[in-house]
Order: C-alpha cells, then sequence, then structure tokens
C-alpha cells in the first residue's frame, strides 16, 4: 500500500500546503535529502491549537498538534515531490513544544507527529529525532515541527 493510499484508509485528508510566511521556501532538495520547513498545525489557513502545553493545552490536545503538524508537512512534501510514493524514509523530526516553564512530556507530545509518520510510511517513518520545550513558538502555536526526508532521485 502505498502511503496516499494509507492516508485514505486512516482516514486522513491532507491540508492545502500553506505558503511561506517570509522569505524562505516550504522544502528545499539537496541530492537525495528533503529538508522541510517547519510547520504549524494550520489547516486552512487557520491554526487548530494555540497556548502553551501545561496551561491552555494538555499533553493530548498537544499531540493532536504534532499530529496537525506531520500533515502539513506531508502536504508540503507531496507539493515539493509531486507524490508521496517518492518517500524513502523519514530521517529526522526536530519537535519544539510551546510549554509552561519545566515542561518535562514534550517527548508524548512530539510522538503524535512520529506516530503519524510510522502509521503512513511503517518501518520507513521510523526516525531520530528531537523533542524540546520552548517558552513560545510563532503566533502563539503549541508546536512547531521541523523534517528531513530522505527521497528517491
Amino acid at each position: 500500500m502505498n502511503p496516499e493510499q494509507k492516508l485514505a484508509e486512516l482516514g486522513i485528508n491532507l491540508p492545502a500546503a500553506p505558503a511561506a510566511a517570509g522569505n524562505y521556501v516550504p522544502a528545499v532538495r539537496t541530492g537525495n535529502l528533503l529538508y522541510c520547513a517547519g510547520t504549524l498545525p494550520v489547516i486552512d489557513g487557520q491554526l487548530t491549537h494555540t497556548g502553551q502545553a501545561g496551561r491552555e493545552q494538555s499533553v493530548e490536545t498537544a499531540y493532536q498538534a504534532a499530529r496537525v503538524c506531520a500533515m502539513v508537512t506531508l502536504a508540503n512534501i507531496k507539493a515539493a515531490l509531486g507524490s508521496l510514493d517518492r518517500v524513502v524514509r523519514i530521517v529526522f523530526v526536530n519537535g519544539f513544544v510551546n510549554g509552561v516553564s519545566g515542561f518535562s512530556d514534550s517527548p508524548a507530545v512530539i510522538n503524535g507527529a512520529s506516530d503519524l509518520f510510522v502509521a503512513v510510511f511503517g518501518d520507513a517513518g521510523r526516525h531520530a529525532r528531537a523533542a524540546v520545550a520552548a517558552a513560545g513558538l510563532p503566533k502563539n502555536a503549541t508546536v512547531e515541527i521541523q523534517v528531513v526526508v530522505e527521497i528517491k532521485a
């Protein structure tokens, strides 16, 4: 089953790939790697999750924010490559969680992105990662992720 069939089986429709919010591009290819810019939990131009984990957001709702970030990243990958079939593997996920001071559950939150990548790509979705709490993120988003993907030439 290819990744887009897997998304359909999971009942997931990818959001439209958002335009860059500044003087950068959503993804850059170099060799067989695609570096994806940071993505926020945005669908139809609206943030789905704002505020800090441990205050306005629980670990569970922040997990959902990370899942939305992964969906947006997949939309950006598809826009850059034309098809998710060109993905060889997810290499690295850098996850940031807008958390209250001392928030220590960032790994549980970023699992929202990691779990989706594994659900879509199987073992090729397993990746190295970082999960870091931050005092704030752009537009007061709850989560932001950056992803590096190995792609077919």
